[in-house]
Parts: C-alpha cells; structure tokens; sequence
C-alpha cells in the first residue's frame, strides 16, 4: 500500500518548492551570454529559478524566473532572426512543479492529462494561460520574441509563459515592436554574433487578483561581435504603460537598472562588452 502511494507521488511530479532546474548559467547553459557571464547577482529575485529553456530535447535559451511574482526576470539568448510562421500553442514548465516531472516544457493540456499533474500544482508553481484571459489595456508580451529566431522549433520554444509578461498593449505594438523589428536589424548589421538580454522590473501592479505581476519597465541590452577587434553594445528601456522606448548606452542602463532593482550595481555583460 505505502509502495502504491510513493508511486502515485512520483507520477504527479510532486515535491513542490524542492524542484532544481540548473544551479547556475555558467554551468549549464553558457552559450546564450557573451563571453559565457551571465547577468550578476544584483537581478536575482527572492525565489528565482534558472530555466535552460528546453524544448525537444534542444536548448534555445535561458530564463531567469521569479517564482513569487510568477513572471521572468530576463531571457538571454542569440538574435538570429529570419522568416517563418507565428507560433499558436502556449508552454508551460514543468521543472517548476517538482523534480520528477519533465525537463522539456509542455502544454498544460499535456501535463494534466499525461502525467497526472493537477491543475492546483500547476497554478501554485507558475503563471498559467487563465492568467492573461480577459485583460484590459495588457497582452502577453514576449522578452524573448519568436521573430529573433530563424525556425519553427526556435520560435515555438518562445512561446512558453515563463518568457512572458503583462505588457502594455499599445507599447508591445508599437515602440517595443519597432525596435524588435527594425532597430534591431539596423543594429546589427555587421556582427558576427549577437548576444540579448531582455528583461523586466517587477512593478506595483497585479494581474489575475495579484498572482501575476505587471512589471513598470521593459528593457533589453545587446552585446555584438563584429569581428576579433571590435565589440559594440546598445540598450533600451520602456515604461510598461507608455508607447515610447528609450534609447541608451550599455552602461546607462546598468546604472538605470542598479537605481530600479536597489540590489547593487547591475552588470548584465562581461566587462568586454563596452559601457559607453
């Protein structure tokens, strides 16, 4: 009978708040930072969770996720963007139930029905697609946009909520959206390799009666290789409620964000990648 019950356990992917997704970037998933240095500790939430975005037993990039306020810190990962079409299913992480359940996200229809997941587990480790259903003036916005990614595969890893926020709807069309699409492109001619990092500062604000926090800025830092003799760098931030993003350097941010968060000073690349 207890031999009955251990198993029913395990099919579940209980143990919930005991659940290790990586211990850090620098082993698991460096490939996505520059130089492989992830942001330092200044960004760190109270309850964070390192996420080696995996799908198809494929990694396509990292999320740092705040697990209290049920939204990513940053997503990090190589702009290579091309054609190809916009995913429509939505993922879930299953790490972040516990520690038997799979290491390649999931739709939640597939958790449940597959392996056994209850629906109440789901919801306590995470933010779940009922979340973002009938909001007002806000969207699913994207850190890591599909159209950076030049497959399917690639692009439909994007789509899981742990890489997403509630975003201003007119920001996450407009402004935010220009300089995903033609800023970015602009920026980037000639590099070799392009490493992002895009974020968000967790705000005041709640969504889906206070489980999931609307962030008061959106932000995103770019570390180019052009070749062995030169590195440039740029940035941005936005307010989560206007259609404007800011143009900066990579130091001006790191300042900015180091004011925002009150954690210390913030470094979001290896120290090659220049500030001004």
């Amino acid at each position: 009978m207890l031999w009955m019950l251990l198993l029913q356990v395990l099919a579940s992917c209980l143990w919930l708040g005991h659940s290790e997704l990586v211990k850090s970037f620098e082993s698991s998933c460096p490939q996505f930072f520059f130089r492989e240095m992830p942001p330092n500790e200044a960004l760190e939430p109270q309850k964070p969770a390192w996420i080696c975005q995996r799908y198809k037993n494929q990694y396509y990039f990292a999320t740092l996720y705040d697990r209290k306020m049920r939204i990513p810190v940053y997503s990090a990962y190589i702009y290579q963007p091309g054609p190809g079409k916009r995913p429509k299913t939505w993922l879930v992480e299953p790490q972040l139930i516990g520690l038997t359940c799979p290491k390649t996200m999931e739709k939640e229809w597939t958790l449940i029905k597959r392996y056994n997941v209850s629906l109440e587990d789901l919801i306590q480790s995470q933010a779940v697609l009922h979340d973002y259903k009938n909001l007002t003036g806000l969207n699913r916005g994207h850190l890591n946009p599909n159209g950076h990614h030049d497959d399917y595969s690639s692009r439909r890893a994007t789509f899981t909520l742990t890489n997403i926020v509630p975003q201003d709807e007119k920001l996450n069309g407009g402004a935010w959206n220009n300089y995903e699409q033609q800023t970015m492109i602009r920026r980037t001619q000639g590099c070799i390799t392009t490493y992002v990092i895009v974020g968000a500062v967790p705000g005041n604000n709640y969504i889906a009666k206070g489980r999931v926090n609307k962030p008061s800025h959106l932000w995103s830092a770019a570390c180019c290789v052009v070749d062995n003799n030169y590195i440039k760098a740029w940035a941005v931030i936005a307010e989560n409620d206007k259609n404007q993003v800011q143009l900066l350097t990579l130091g001006e941010l790191e300042d900015t964000l180091t004011d925002l968060y009150g954690r210390g000073q913030v470094s979001l690349f290896d120290s090659d990648c220049p500030r001004e």
